[in-house]
């Protein structure tokens, strides 16, 4: 049985919108339901939905993921995983944007993490009257990363490389492998290098405090996820949480297939991901 589509290809994208005698950004409406029956939402029941477009052409899918058990401050937004998921793949920006219900406070803010946030138009299709609205009006008077950084340091979904490795450099990460339940997993030098290679584009310029995890599941396919700070803090996305954006949009299962994972992170950072990262992982283990 074939996966669900998270990512559509420029082409087929182009295709799809000719055939319907759409442009590209009028298509996004018109996927954002099939996006909602993606989510995962064991605890709400209210599924959202995002579908945007990057400057590749390529349309991608967002929802939102909640995990029982756990403070719903663990909860991915379908802003974040839309982000997350055009950060997987590569995109520096993001044009379009049309959603299921109107974007929460910290998925503005997130939203407001990128390059050009303001050139951002969003489109709600639960209103009367949708209609493609720049960000700014969503958020006005808004905070950001030119608050608190240089404007030439890279912004989310731009290129960076957090120089770190496991060869004693001064900036010498800490990896740290967790047991997964059920077969004892022994992390492999694959799994630790697909780790710090998500810390190294790690965006986490307020903390100083790059992480990224890589987690492996049974069928042995390694799905990386990199912490990505927002200048507000708290829509901050913990590694894990992205990690698992890159399992559910690669086709991955129920969780219990996750069979092992690997922390990368820098001795006696300020924020340290290694014991919210276990919480997580363990209770998504056990459902």
């Amino acid at each position: 049985m074939d996966h669900p589509k998270f990512v559509i290809e420029a082409s087929e994208a182009e295709s799809m919108a000719k055939s319907s005698g759409l442009t590209l950004k009028q298509l996004l409406p018109s996927l954002v339901k099939s996006a909602q029956t993606l989510a995962r939402t064991p605890i709400s029941n209210f599924n959202v939905g995002a579908v945007g477009v990057g400057p590749s052409g390529r349309i991608y899918f967002g929802v939102n993921l909640e995990f029982p058990g756990l403070p719903l401050h663990h909860t991915v937004h379908g802003e974040q995983f839309l982000v997350t998921n055009l950060f997987i793949n590569g995109e520096t920006h993001l044009d379009y944007l049309a959603v299921s219900a109107a974007p929460c406070g910290h998925c503005r803010q997130f939203l407001q993490e990128i390059r050009g946030a303001p050139d951002i138009r969003i489109l709600i299709t639960s209103d009367e009257n949708p209609d493609f609205t720049p960000l700014p009006k969503f958020l006005s008077h808004r905070f950001g990363p030119h608050d608190l950084l240089p404007h030439d340091t890279p912004l989310l979904l731009e290129q960076r490389h957090n120089g770190l490795s496991f060869s004693g450099e001064t900036h010498n990460p800490s990896p740290t492998g967790f047991v997964c339940i059920n077969n004892g997993y022994h992390p492999n030098e694959k799994l630790k290098f697909a780790a710090l290679e998500a810390a190294n584009k790690s965006h986490a310029p307020y903390s100083g405090s790059p992480s990224g995890i890589a987690l492996i599941d049974s069928d042995g396919k390694i799905y990386k996820g990199s912490y990505m700070e927002s200048a507000a803090y708290n829509p901050s996305i913990g590694p894990v949480q992205a990690a698992l954006v890159a399992y559910v949009a690669g086709g991955g299962g129920d969780y219990e297939k996750i069979v092992g994972a690997v922390l990368v992170e820098k001795e006696a950072a300020v924020v340290r991901q290694e014991l919210t990262a276990k919480l997580l992982l363990q209770s998504i283990s056990s459902q």
